[in-house]
């Protein structure tokens, strides 16, 4: 009898705990999301009244206005999508408000910077390097030019500061929350540039890219508002990329452009098309599918075909196999039916065999993308389920091949379909029931059933390369495994230390008995 009350006082105590902790969670999150929508999408609230039901009509309302600029479903309520969108890092100016258009821009070319002061988290000289390299993304596609001053009033002043800071109206708010923010061109805080001194800034590495961060906040500080497109510099949620090859998405061209003018037309001799070399180590690939027994890798106006387990590599033009298909594709897969899709754009082919089928190409909105989806990175086909998943920016699409149409619950962040490979694939396929994302010129082979990486390779590993060119690639393939827990590297000194320990251990625990 005492065991049963004590079970019942046990059952009571945390069923009651659990509701009161969910509460409170929610209650986090209510705070949390009328906080973001306050300092980025005008929301209004009266005081701290947070469930008065004309905040609640509000807010809901504001959520919406967010969510459309994201691309998520618009629902209006506060799902786990949305909160992830609104717990991500990301710049401290508006999406809504003056700052929800393209604001007119310096009347002159020639612009002013200088550094206040500087954050400990980097050498002087790699921040004057991340500082500069931000200016001269806009720089090489505008006539503007930037000079350096050391003393005095510039056009765009930086800075680093921590959570309320001089006379600035706006402040940071800690680790991991505004990374940055700066004001549009104009007298006063016009043109000036704050970065959080309580982030942790790096040039290429753990943290957050000085570059990456300043080149968005210089746009700003040009005139532009931000971009809802999510390969744009502009887009408002930090999106980590290799600095070393970055260049302007179309969206941001058009967009400063719009403002300074283009470039000087310079009449030059067109060049000759470039042939891209197999072996090339940094090799990168448009798009990537099996066919039957092959598999295809895309190019340019090229493709390399391999066939299962043979080690033979042909080299081809893509117009030899399908002459209506245009170079540069983005994205292809194999269907359950033995046909390839191509995708390019806003458009897609279908391929059976060596024919490309009637009535093609036709819009990627047919098979249920949104009006906002303007191109597909990457796809792929699991053959066992019939599931096809399209990778759009940092966002997964699951299609299903049997009924033609999308799963319910998509788009989700790549980094939560497939935990592990990252925020953007540039090309996937499978092979013996591995999926393989390829992302510049690494290859992550990924157990879809465990959703670990397994190996992590070169992309151009298929290709049986046996002197590589000179490269700029960072890790020993031959060294590197994988765990479910994410990438870790383990060398064979370490391993062989271990089974000696282990061997020594039981030899000592043997004696004791």
């Amino acid at each position: 009898m005492k065991c049963l009350l004590l079970l019942f006082l046990f059952f009571v105590t945390f069923s009651s705990a659990f509701p009161a902790a969910q509460m409170m969670e929610n209650e986090e999150n209510v705070q949390l999301a009328q906080a973001y929508l306050n300092q980025f999408y005008s929301l209004e609230i009266e005081g701290n009244h947070l469930v008065q039901s004309k905040n609640w009509s509000l807010t809901d309302d504001k959520i919406r206005e967010m969510q459309a600029f994201f691309g998520l479903t618009v629902t209006g309520k506060l799902d786990s999508n949305t909160l992830e969108i609104m717990k991500t890092p990301r710049c401290g100016v508006p999406d809504v408000g003056q700052y929800g258009y393209t604001l007119p821009g310096w009347r002159k070319y020639n612009l002013t910077y200088r550094i206040i002061n500087y954050t400990p988290d980097m050498a002087r000289a790699a921040v004057d390097e991340a500082i500069q390299e931000g200016l001269e993304v806009w720089s090489k596609v505008t006539p503007l030019k930037f000079t350096r001053i050391s003393k005095g009033i510039a056009d765009i002043m930086i800075a680093f500061r921590t959570r309320v800071h001089g006379r600035c109206p706006r402040y940071f708010d800690g680790p991991l929350g505004v990374l940055g923010h700066a004001f549009p061109p104009g007298p006063g805080l016009g043109g000036d540039t704050h970065f959080d001194e309580d982030e942790n800034w790096t040039m290429d590495g753990t943290g957050f890219s000085l570059f990456l961060v300043a080149a968005h906040e210089f746009g700003h500080a040009l005139g532009l508002s931000h971009s809802n497109d999510q390969t744009a510099l502009m887009f408002p949620n930090y999106v980590s990329l290799d600095s070393r090859k970055y260049s302007l998405s179309q969206d941001d061209i058009n967009g400063i452009q719009s403002i300074y003018g283009g470039l000087p037309k310079v009449t030059a001799k067109p060049k000759e098309p470039t042939i891209p070399h197999a072996c090339d180590p940094d090799l990168t690939f448009d798009a990537i599918t099996t066919f039957r027994r092959e598999v295809m890798f895309f190019k340019g106006r090229h493709l390399w075909r391999i066939y299962y387990d043979i080690t033979d590599v042909e080299f081809e033009l893509i117009a030899s196999f399908w002459p209506s298909l245009p170079a540069d594709l983005q994205a292809a897969y194999e269907s359950p039916r033995d046909k390839i899709l191509v995708f390019k754009d806003e458009n897609f082919w279908m391929i059976r065999g060596y024919a490309v089928l009637p009535d093609y190409p036709k819009s990627i909105h047919t098979l249920g993308f949104p009006r906002r989806v303007k191109k597909i990175d990457a796809a792929v086909c699991d053959k066992t389920t019939r599931k096809t998943y399209f990778f759009v920016g940092i966002w997964c699409w699951r299609f299903d091949e049997m009924t033609q149409t999308m799963d319910k619950g998509f788009p989700q962040r790549v980094i939560k379909c497939f935990p592990g490979i990252g925020i953007r694939v540039d090309a996937a396929f499978q092979y013996k029931g591995f999926f393989y994302f390829s992302r510049g010129a690494k290859q992550f082979e990924y157990d879809i059933k465990a959703k670990n990486i397994t190996r992590i390779m070169r992309t151009n590993t298929w290709f049986q390369c046996k002197e590589p060119l000179n490269s700029s690639f960072g890790f020993d393939i031959n060294k590197e495994k994988a765990h479910s827990g994410g990438v870790k590297i383990l060398y064979r000194k370490s391993l062989s230390l271990f089974i000696f320990s282990m061997v020594h251990l039981l030899k000592n625990t043997s004696s004791y008995q």
